[in-house]
């Protein structure tokens, strides 16, 4: 009889062990917010001290932060979480969106052009995603001015998710634990089906948790001068410069000023010219043209531009000091309308490196989220990976 207990009992214990873990959702805010009585998630910054009125200019060292999205509860958050990295909402169940924006590679994917379902080029790098909250213009043509509108673009792509409206909400409204945690992060559902509109605002609450504000750059900004050695506060030096007048468009604190701009970048051999904005808004004069991206976490985003043409920050520096339309083929020259800060600074080779030194130091990954062990659709968390990033660990002795 006791070795029959016993045996039953093992039986048990390993059944629950195949049993995988009820996913409960934090209760608790992202670092980085303050969650008020209702359960909000409020962004606490020291940049909020700033005043835009106050502190004018492009190079200025603490400028305000721009308008922003907040108020998602801790709920909505960390159900976002949960879907961003599951392959459930991909056409084959591949990929996640987190397979072209991971975070160890700075919310990117370290290839020059993404890679969709079933191996699609997807025509344009995957941009970084940090940061997300504060902007008012999304993707590399600008197409998007919200962050449930741009969540909607890459799920229907054919070149990139692949999957339908009609395909999303079936197997969200077909996972028991989908409808569980829905129901949780949304209790105004009242067990009615999940809609598109709470898919979109749950992944849009995540993307809006995913704030870098505090590198070594922000510490110097906020008044600690040991923040950055003597070759780095050289680059900024550049940076901030009217030679060089990299902050008149990468404008700090952001290190974007969100607009569109033909800076003549050429695409890879082989590849069409990519019209970018200028198809986009039927507007001849943006031909060519891409949101100015953040430079927050570059370092970690190689390659770099929208087609991943520069394989270095120093190629990219480079590129701006080359001359105007250097790179450009000769049946686009005159049909562009570069940008007027893209001229012909000269800078020094030196120079050009302090440069590099300088964007070096706008890495802040430490608010990064973690990965979910398990999300509910049962599937492995993340999708495909990136063949960059199983490279990239496998340099750093990383699993």
């Amino acid at each position: 009889m006791g070795r029959a207990l016993f045996l039953a009992a093992t039986l048990l214990a390993s059944a629950a062990q195949a049993q995988p873990a009820v996913i409960e959702l934090s209760q608790v805010c992202p670092p980085g917010f303050e969650q008020d009585a209702g359960d909000a998630c409020h962004l606490r910054s020291l940049y909020q001290q700033y005043s835009s009125l106050e502190q004018r200019g492009v190079g200025g060292l603490k400028t305000a932060l721009p308008p922003y999205r907040d108020g998602f509860t801790a709920q909505q958050i960390d159900l976002g979480r949960h879907l961003f990295f599951d392959p459930v909402l991909s056409g084959d169940q591949s990929l996640s969106c987190g397979s072209c924006h991971h975070p160890k590679l700075g919310f990117s994917d370290g290839r020059a052009r993404s890679q969709g379902i079933h191996g699609e080029d997807a025509g344009r790098a995957a941009p970084s995603l940090w940061n997300m909250a504060f902007m008012d213009k999304l993707f590399w043509d600008a197409r998007a001015s919200t962050l449930e509108e741009q969540v909607a673009g890459p799920l229907y792509s054919p070149k990139e998710m692949g999957s339908t409206p009609q395909q999303v909400l079936e197997r969200i409204n077909a996972s028991g634990e989908y409808r569980r945690l829905f129901a949780q992060a949304y209790p105004q559902l009242g067990g009615k089906d999940v809609g598109l509109e709470q898919i979109y605002a749950a992944i849009a609450a995540f993307e809006s948790s995913l704030v870098s504000l505090n590198s070594r750059y922000d510490q110097y900004a906020h008044g600690y001068a040991e923040a950055l050695n003597a070759k780095e506060i050289e680059g900024l030096n550049v940076f901030r410069s009217f030679v060089a007048r990299c902050a008149e468009c990468h404008t700090p604190p952001l290190f974007t000023n969100q607009q569109v701009a033909v800076i003549g970048v050429p695409e890879p051999e082989g590849r069409a010219f990519d019209p970018g904005a200028g198809a986009v808004f039927d507007n001849p004069t943006w031909r060519g043209g891409f949101k100015v991206p953040s430079l927050r976490n570059i370092a970690r985003t190689a390659p770099y531009m929208h087609s991943g043409t520069f394989a270095s920050l120093r190629e990219a520096s480079e590129f701006y000091t080359l001359g105007r339309g250097h790179a450009l083929p000769a049946e686009e020259k005159d049909k562009l309308t570069l940008h007027w800060h893209i001229w012909e600074p000269k800078l020094t080779d030196e120079e050009l490196d302090r440069l590099v030194d300088f964007m070096q130091t706008l890495t802040d990954e430490t608010f990064t989220p973690a990965i979910p062990a398990q999300v509910p659709s049962g599937l492995t968390p993340l999708g495909r990976e990136p063949e960059a990033l199983r490279a990239t660990l496998a340099q750093q002795g990383e699993q």
